[in-house]
């Protein structure tokens, strides 16, 4: 039988980010990791890095093992309110990786100009 969990905004989380009060959010989860922090195999301070934010890409990104994912339940308070989440800002690089998809043309178009003028320049000779 599926049980109730209590729901928590971004904003309760990242009230929470300090090492004596400790709140991570993974995978739309918020996890009560205070008591763990001193355990934690990276130490405290990449714990506490990962606050205030969605954590789930650090977390995979560590390539955390099953006993370390099972381990996360005991410290499990409650899921994340995505009805009251902001869209957040795209990084720069991402902002430059989307202007460059829309305006592929300019530096196809420049590469192209480049290469006809290398190549009269080196016909003439």
């Amino acid at each position: 039988m599926p049980t109730i969990s209590d729901f928590y905004t971004m904003q309760d989380a990242s009230q929470h980010k300090t090492k004596e009060d400790c709140w991570i959010v993974i995978d739309g989860k918020v996890y009560d990791v205070t008591q763990y922090l001193d355990d934690h195999p990276g130490g405290d301070d990449v714990i506490l890095a990962a606050t205030g934010k969605d954590a789930t890409d650090d977390f995979e990104d560590a390539g955390h093992s099953r006993s370390a994912r099972e381990l996360m339940e005991e410290y499990f308070i409650g899921e994340l309110d995505t009805s009251s989440l902001i869209p957040a800002e795209k990084s720069s690089s991402e902002n430059t990786v989307q202007l460059i998809k829309q305006y592929w043309a300019v530096p196809a178009a420049v590469v192209g100009i480049s290469v006809v003028v290398g190549f009269l320049y080196l016909r003439k000779k």
